[in-house]
């Protein structure tokens, strides 16, 4: 399987000689951009500027207080990349429990997808055409905090020490939660690392979103059975073909791709129509707490988020009885 390698660095890190990155086989870094609703990373700037300068593919995170307010983290973000950010550039939202618990306070598995869902949206608005990701844990994943049909940066340390790049590409792709992660960090010494499962060719291609979409002729379709049978869909809407298939764009594993990106362009536009509604039922169950100090506008949002999720669950049943 093609893959690339990267990094990821924040405050925490001094300034990186981006060329000598580069020539050890780096080709993404990550930077850490803010926090919460007000905080910016001091060396962001320092750090971002040099990634960029090294022709690296460059992207920045943001490390999320569900307890807060998601726009206004979201417009925090944005503040901080958005001098930084053009074509290629990949955001991503930190989401992860602090270790004191404290971003995670108060608010339930609900609340904080409905948080990562509207912090996705926004920030998707804020840069039309650029991804949008989420960086999460296994127990995230299980406990249903990330939204489904985003890109995945995965953190998952299988070796205790210091590992290398070599040991990640040998090791089988994790899969939490039946995901497919899209990046894998999986050693924080002695840089926070990460692989990318694709080549470094595929990978500035899907960052910059310029995929070539082949058309489908009567043959390609005749043929996309046969290669769904043998073709691997992630959970983020990339094609793996078999090992033994041709390098060539115009084989049947592109036209599925092709097909494929369709249905994507559309679950994203359900997602965004779930994220607006997602914050109008917030903004509404806030207003109603302050009628009435007994309620739990956290809980409310759980409630009807679960009501709404119990009645889409009887609507599909009943569409997989009847055909």
């Amino acid at each position: 399987m093609a893959t690339c390698r990267g990094v990821d660095v924040s405050v925490y890190q001094a300034a990186q000689n981006w060329a000598a990155r580069k020539a050890e086989g780096v080709v993404f870094a990550f930077v850490k951009a803010s926090e919460g609703e007000h905080t910016h990373d001091p060396r962001f700037v320092q750090h971002i500027t040099s990634v960029q300068g090294a022709g690296l593919v460059p992207g920045a995170y943001h490390f999320g207080w569900p307890n807060q307010n998601a726009a206004t983290e979201a417009a925090n973000y944005v503040a901080a990349v958005k001098p930084h950010a053009g074509p290629g550039f990949v955001h991503w939202l930190d989401l992860e429990r602090r270790s004191d618990g404290a971003n995670y306070a108060g608010i339930g598995a609900a609340g904080i997808k409905a948080y990562a869902t509207a912090w996705i949206t926004a920030v998707q608005a804020a840069f039309p055409g650029q991804r949008v990701g989420v960086y999460t844990s296994g127990s995230d994943l299980a406990a249903g905090h990330a939204p489904a049909g985003v890109p995945l940066w995965y953190p998952a340390y299988p070796w205790t020490g210091a590992a290398t790049y070599a040991q990640a590409e040998a090791h089988p792709r994790p899969a939490p939660s039946g995901r497919s992660p899209l990046f894998w960090q999986f050693t924080s010494k002695p840089l926070d690392r990460s692989i990318c499962y694709l080549s470094e060719s595929a990978l500035r291609a899907w960052a910059a979103g310029t995929e070539n979409d082949m058309p489908l002729t009567a043959d390609e379709i005749a043929k996309i059975a046969t290669a769904s049978a043998k073709a691997v869909l992630t959970m983020d809407g990339v094609i793996a073909a078999p090992a033994d298939a041709p390098d060539a764009k115009t084989n049947q594993y592109w036209a599925l791709q092709s097909y494929i990106k369709d249905t994507n362009a559309r679950l994203r536009a359900v997602q965004t129509t779930e994220a607006a509604q997602s914050a109008v039922i917030t903004q509404l169950a806030a207003a109603i707490a302050k009628f009435d100090q007994n309620i739990d506008p956290a809980a409310l949002v759980a409630s009807i988020t679960a009501a709404i999720e119990e009645a889409v669950s009887k609507v599909v049943v009943h569409l997989d009885t009847t055909g």
